[in-house]
């Protein structure tokens, strides 16, 4: 079965000002973010994508499109389904404000039973997710063959999520896998079992520099802003 390359998003103006964007719409990329998009063509230049899928928010077709540039004729599709999480009434919130809301124990401790009010629960999230994933392993094989390699553009919970179903993770220990903006995962299929081969490669390792301030012990919920 085919190799799948997830890559989040590059950094977003959500990011930056500390937003749980969700599904608002006009959130794009911020400066930095479109540096690491306009650098994804050069990281994947050695790659045999046959297909690109795309979340069909905003940051994620400014990701993708210099690699659909650097690619003419590339077929490219948006699917819904890898779109980010529905946060509802979280949406557009800050994150420094939500972490005191009780809700915000059961996401770090308990995804399996959080549900966002006005917004899906973290557990259908993860369901839709995988169906697609599914859905594109078989029809990318179809298409172009077993070895063939394609690539989806998502967001951080959606990709976590996804690492934790190819890993046989329950999605209450999904908070412990990090993903940052314009990481690339990488998970080969097979028709027994999925094996994870990167996570959350940037090739930049600023962000395992100490800092001032101690890491935080929460996840960040819709996967942060990564690097200063």
């Amino acid at each position: 079965m085919p190799t799948l390359i997830l890559v989040r998003h590059g950094r977003s103006t959500a990011n930056t000002a500390g937003l749980l964007a969700g599904w608002t719409p006009g959130v794009a990329l911020d400066e930095r973010g479109a540096e690491q998009a306009a650098a994804l063509p050069g990281r994947l230049a050695g790659l045999p994508i046959a297909e690109v899928v795309a979340s069909p928010l905003q940051r994620c077709q400014e990701t993708v499109r210099p690699l659909l540039d650097a690619r003419p004729g590339l077929p490219a599709h948006t699917d819904e389904r890898i779109g980010e999480c529905h946060y509802g009434d979280w949406s557009g919130r800050k994150l420094a404000e939500l972490k005191d809301e009780p809700l915000m124990d059961i996401v770090q401790a308990h995804p399996s039973a959080a549900a966002f009010p006005g917004g899906e629960s973290m557990r259908a999230m993860q369901t839709r997710a995988a169906e697609a994933v599914r859905e594109w392993n078989a029809r990318v094989e179809r298409d172009h063959g077993a070895d063939a390699v394609y690539l989806m553009c998502s967001h951080g919970d959606i990709i976590k999520s996804l690492v934790a179903d190819a890993l046989g993770l329950h999605l209450d220990l999904f908070q412990r896998i990090s993903v940052e903006p314009c990481s690339i995962t990488a998970i080969r299929y097979t028709r027994v079992r999925p094996f994870l081969v990167r996570l959350g490669d940037t090739g930049d390792f600023a962000s395992l520099t100490p800092r001032e301030e101690p890491p935080a012990e929460d996840a960040a919920v819709g996967g942060g802003a990564g690097a200063p």
